[in-house]
């Protein structure tokens, strides 16, 4: 279940369509900090992020009208959250780690099976992991997230970056190593239990 009831939801929608300022309030006001640690997963800094989230809001209210009820209003708040987020990577013009398409096609398929036994990385806390993606570099961090936090698939994140599907598969592979590495101090004390 979403944040509202169906109804409450229906109602908040219709008031931020009419331009109602308690109801941009109230959608505002609830959905704040959840979506504010989304997009710290996308940001550089605090001020970045609430920068995005800012921008996000105002993409939402500015076009609630398309808002057509199918899937939850939360949903898709939520959707245009992350655009927002993407578009700032865009506009910051970060290029990505790996540029050579045709070496990352064939080093993505081959990068992603490279992956040890997982069971003593699912022990971590989630804020750990989430505290060690903020030191990815921006490339690896945004292909991450999209990834393993949003649940897109690499063709979906290629088109969305604008690089390869390998380039995608390659940051992915990569982040996870360098995640590995930043999070082995804290395997090896829990390995030691």
């Amino acid at each position: 279940m979403g944040i509202w009831h169906p109804h409450e939801e229906a109602q908040l929608v219709d008031g931020c369509k009419s331009g109602s300022r308690t109801a941009q309030e109230e959608v505002f006001n609830s959905m704040y900090r959840r979506l504010l640690g989304v997009c710290m997963r996308y940001a550089d800094d605090d001020d970045e992020a609430k920068d995005i989230l800012q921008n996000g809001f105002i993409k939402v209210f500015k076009s609630v009208e398309n808002y057509k009820g199918d899937g939850s209003f939360e949903g898709w708040v939520k959707r245009i959250v992350i655009n927002t987020a993407i578009d700032n990577y865009r506009r910051k013009k970060v290029k990505p780690v790996v540029v050579d398409s045709e070496l990352t096609d064939r080093l993505g398929s081959n990068m992603e099976e490279e992956v040890e036994d997982d069971s003593i990385y699912q022990q971590i806390p989630i804020k750990a992991v989430l505290d060690a993606v903020q030191y990815l570099s921006p490339a690896y961090r945004t292909v991450f997230n999209l990834y393993v936090l949003e649940g897109y698939n690499h063709n979906e994140i290629a088109e969305m970056l604008t690089i390869s599907v390998g380039t995608s598969k390659s940051n992915l592979s990569k982040a996870r190593l360098n995640l590995r590495k930043m999070l082995k101090p804290l395997v090896d004390k829990i390995s030691q239990g």
